[in-house]
């Protein structure tokens, strides 16, 4: 394997900005020092630019198999590494729904065939399926997840001794998606007798509600509390959830993480009015003080990691009128850029985004050698032109399902170069198609 030699990097890594060269052979960083002076098959000079640990996305629906008009593991992942993300963990509501060994194995080896970034699969629970969790491989499986109010696919679990059961059976750490489906049906039942199916979307917030969530998300942290699992509750959206959680201990000692999302941190239900569906998620986008709670949470370390949730859609299911158009949204050629908007705004720093989207996942899930730029890890790096600004179009959308939720929308920010692996994959718009994506290992 070739040794690359990057000159010249603002690199930042662990709470600091250092100027610094770095060094790559074998897939792995092996020397950070200023001014190397090794020789190496190529060369690149940073030229100041600032060179980050690859993002860790802990959340994507890459839709592969059983969706793939919508996306596959390649097409996705292909639009990540353009993105700066070099690690994935994709969610199990795929069709089949994963929560099998089996077909959990059969996602592993898609990947292992077509994926651009390092990888890892959730398994899905149900309300009859323990047997199956408890196979789960804690060396090489990121977690379990379970959704506690329905999304995206047929995987509610309601049964509450079966969630006990799992919580209290499995030293795997647990995820969960949490809206309250009896609230949420008769939220919707009161909209829908009012305008029928084609209810405007800028009640999505109103319907998949606050309390929504938080009788969802606090009964989960209850029962995490009551069996001593780990539990990592994904993209939370109000502000009353925030009361939750807590920043008191380090983040290596809880037992109970947090996750926020990038459409969550943006949006606000004021812009239904213009994204209509294109910004309908689970859990919904919600007021401005919701988004404000969760930047303060956020910063104070409440909350723990930045993640997209990319699910994409097509245009013409996105297209229908309410009850039809499916939630989700893709995000993850554009969730690194989106952020460093906030950096330029003075909302946050550069170190805190690396915190939030590369250090922290790795330390959740217990990543093995990344998520850090340090000796001996692997060389999962993307390198970010903080001055040069371009606008998302439809000619420079990777998804395959064509749009995004940020068409028309000017970042400052460009990701320049993305490696995985050593591998030089992404260079200013040009993509190598020959694919290095691993398989993730964690350490437990």
């Amino acid at each position: 394997m070739n040794s690359i030699l990057i000159k010249n990097a603002k690199i930042v890594n662990e709470g600091t900005i250092f100027e610094s060269d770095l060094l790559i052979e074998n897939g792995l960083i092996v020397k950070v020092e200023k001014n190397i002076s090794a020789t190496a098959d190529s060369v690149i000079d940073a030229k100041g630019n600032y060179l980050i640990p690859g993002a860790i996305d802990d959340q994507v629906h890459f839709r592969e198999p059983g969706l793939t008009h919508k996306g596959t593991i390649e097409t996705e992942s292909r639009a990540a590494i353009a993105g700066g993300i070099t690690s994935f963990i994709e969610q199990p509501n795929t069709v089949p729904n994963a929560v099998t060994q089996e077909l959990l194995a059969d996602k592993y080896e898609i990947a292992s065939k077509s994926s651009y970034a390092n990888y890892s699969f959730m398994m899905g629970g149900t309300n009859d399926n323990l047997e199956e969790l408890l196979k789960t491989n804690p060396r090489n499986v990121a977690g379990i997840k379970l959704f506690l109010g329905s999304s995206t696919g047929n995987m509610l679990v309601d049964n509450p001794e079966t969630l006990e059961k799992i919580f209290s059976s499995t030293k795997m750490l647990i995820a969960v998606h949490c809206e309250d489906e009896n609230t949420i049906k008769t939220n919707l039942e009161k909209y829908k007798s009012q305008y029928g199916d084609d209810i405007p979307v800028k009640f999505h917030h109103l319907i998949r509600s606050e309390e929504a969530c938080y009788l969802s998300s606090s009964n989960a942290i209850e029962l995490a509390k009551k069996t001593g699992a780990r539990l990592h509750v994904f993209h939370l959206s109000t502000a009353k959830e925030m009361e939750l959680f807590t920043n008191k201990i380090p983040l290596e000692e809880k037992q109970i993480t947090a996750e926020v999302c990038i459409h969550h941190l943006w949006f606000t239900d004021e812009d239904y009015q213009t994204k209509g569906n294109f910004i309908k998620w689970n859990p919904a986008v919600k007021t401005a003080n919701d988004r404000s709670k969760l930047w303060e949470a956020l910063l104070d370390d409440r909350i723990d990691v930045i993640a997209t949730d990319h699910a994409p859609h097509t245009l013409e299911e996105k297209s229908q009128f309410y009850t039809k158009a499916p939630s989700g949204g893709p995000l993850v050629q554009h969730a690194v850029v989106a952020m460093l908007e906030n950096f330029h705004s003075g909302k946050i720093s550069l170190e805190k985004i690396v915190e939030k989207m590369c250090h922290n996942p790795a330390k959740i899930f217990k990543i093995e050698n990344r998520g850090f730029i340090r000796e001996g890890y692997f060389a999962d790096i993307a390198l970010i032109d903080v001055n040069s600004p371009w606008m998302v179009s439809k000619q420079n959308i990777l998804y395959k399902c064509g749009w995004s939720p940020f068409e028309g929308t000017t970042f400052k920010s460009k990701i320049t170069h993305t490696f995985v692996n050593g591998n030089l994959v992404y260079e200013n718009g040009n993509i190598n198609e020959e694919k290095h994506g691993q398989r993730l290992l964690f350490n437990r």
